[in-house]
């Protein structure tokens, strides 16, 4: 007689939290819309299959062989091509699928979303400025030697980020942490008003209402206390909150300001790439991210998905800088018709500070124009360390096979796995993916848990 295992996944409501675990037992096995150049691309490429299909059988039956072995054989090429790219199982298998089921379609699809990474003229834009800013940054040697010496898993994970994104570790930085995001609008608030020589923004969405009209006032006074003031956004994530005449707007009071990525359909090819970046650097010297944008929804101004639960820091001394660069690439490289900063040396400098906390600080950011997945490497690789514990807590769970396998391995050791993901969805789609990666990861012992008074946007990660 065989036996099989079954899993059996229970939900448990504990306060806000809900809760899924696994039982075992014995028994019997049982939105993004794309521009109208791409969508009317893949209509046609859709098309043309099917016309291939009905033509084979109705009109070249007697060349079906030689025509379907000829079109096999060049996607058979673009497969191997493919499968030896330097790209994850998980992105290349749905592509390979595709391919080899349906090779005109497939092919079209792919030659015009798989190899989407970005233009070759932004590409060098990004190379280019990249070449001025990032030698502009510190030499951290020093202090990812100490680091090294007193938590040496910690410094093996900084040096990865050093060598791949060039972005250095520093201590010399004070931290605060907000636990929610209306206590990081307060305090941003306050450091604006004491800015002196500049003010950088970049964030995916700004809604022009309350939260985002408390910061425009003191922007205001701040340009006419003779403060140069920066504000960048990314037009996907803004399309509902603000109107085509935002820019001007800006400009009007004083106020430089730029689009990352305009939404123009059909003209656009590098449409998927999306700024999502949470940035405020006040002189240099002050630093915020973390979760959440500039929208009401983010402080419980409004409650369109319950109450909204998301986090940030605040950094004050040397790790400012990184944050800096950050805004400084995205600023100079996202167009070339815009004129280009001629000297980053007075937005980067060094001042004395001594700062209070003694512990290690890295800013970095990641881009998808290569083919070093930075972000997702560092998050493996805490997973992989850990010994206690390791815990996330994220709005979209989606993750590839190497994730997952990370994941599942650290419960299997023995950690402390537990992810936090919103009880209540922003975008039910997405959610409902979410939860379909709930099973494959609480069979292993990874917890998850569901923030069941509303959306929780906060992203964070800890591990030991």
């Amino acid at each position: 007689m065989v036996c099989f295992t079954k899993f059996r996944e229970k939900t448990e409501q504990v306060g806000r939290w809900k809760i899924y675990e696994t039982r075992y037992f014995r028994g019997q096995s049982k939105n993004q819309k794309c521009g109208v150049k791409r969508l009317c691309f893949s209509i046609i490429c859709i098309l043309l299959e099917v016309i291939f299909i009905i033509t084979i059988v109705t009109r070249l039956n007697e060349y079906a062989e030689i025509i379907n072995l000829f079109t096999r054989i060049l996607s058979g090429i673009l497969v191997l091509g493919l499968y030896a790219s330097n790209k994850t199982s998980s992105m290349k298998m749905p592509w390979v699928i595709l391919i080899l089921i349906f090779p005109i379609m497939g092919v079209g699809l792919y030659l015009l979303i798989g190899l989407n990474g970005g233009t070759h003229k932004m590409r060098e834009r990004y190379a280019e400025i990249d070449s001025k800013l990032l030698p502009m940054l510190p030499d951290s040697q020093e202090c990812l030697s100490r680091i090294k010496e007193t938590i040496p898993k910690a410094g093996n994970i900084a040096s990865y980020i050093q060598r791949n994104s060039q972005y250095p570790i520093y201590q010399n930085t004070d931290i605060v942490y907000f636990d929610e995001a209306v206590k990081g609008l307060e305090a941003q608030l306050k450091d604006l008003e004491k800015a002196q020589k500049f003010i950088f923004m970049e964030y995916h969405a700004i809604e022009d209402a309350e939260a985002w009209h408390k910061i425009q006032d003191v922007l205001e006074e701040r340009v006419k206390a003779g403060v140069e003031v920066r504000v960048f956004y990314d037009d996907m994530g803004s399309i509902g909150f603000i109107n085509t005449d935002f820019v001007k707007k800006m400009e009007a009071i004083g106020i430089h300001c730029r689009v990352f990525n305009p939404f123009m359909p059909g003209l656009n090819l590098f449409l998927n790439n999306r700024d999502h970046r949470k940035i405020t650097v006040i002189d240099g010297k002050v630093g915020f991210t973390g979760g959440y944008n500039l929208a009401n929804e983010y402080f419980n101004y409004t409650h369109p998905y319950g109450q909204w639960k998301d986090t940030g820091i605040r950094l004050e001394g040397d790790a400012v800088q990184s944050l800096t660069v950050t805004f400084l690439e995205m600023w100079n490289a996202v167009s070339a018709k815009d004129a280009n900063d001629p000297d980053f040396s007075k937005y980067l400098f060094h001042y004395d500070y001594a700062a209070q906390q003694t512990g290690f600080v890295q800013p970095y950011a990641d881009s998808p124009m290569d083919n070093e997945q930075v972000g997702e490497e560092v998050y493996i690789s805490m997973i992989n360390k850990a010994e206690k514990y390791c815990w996330f807590m994220t709005p979209y769970l989606i993750i590839t096979d190497e994730m997952t396998h990370a994941l599942c391995l650290a419960a299997k050791r023995g950690v402390d796995v537990r992810i936090i993901t919103p009880g209540i969805p922003d975008k039910k789609f997405i959610y409902n993916i979410t939860r379909s990666f709930y099973h494959g990861l609480v069979k292993h012992g990874v917890r998850v848990y569901e923030w069941t008074p509303g959306f929780c946007h906060a992203k964070n990660e800890c591990g030991r």
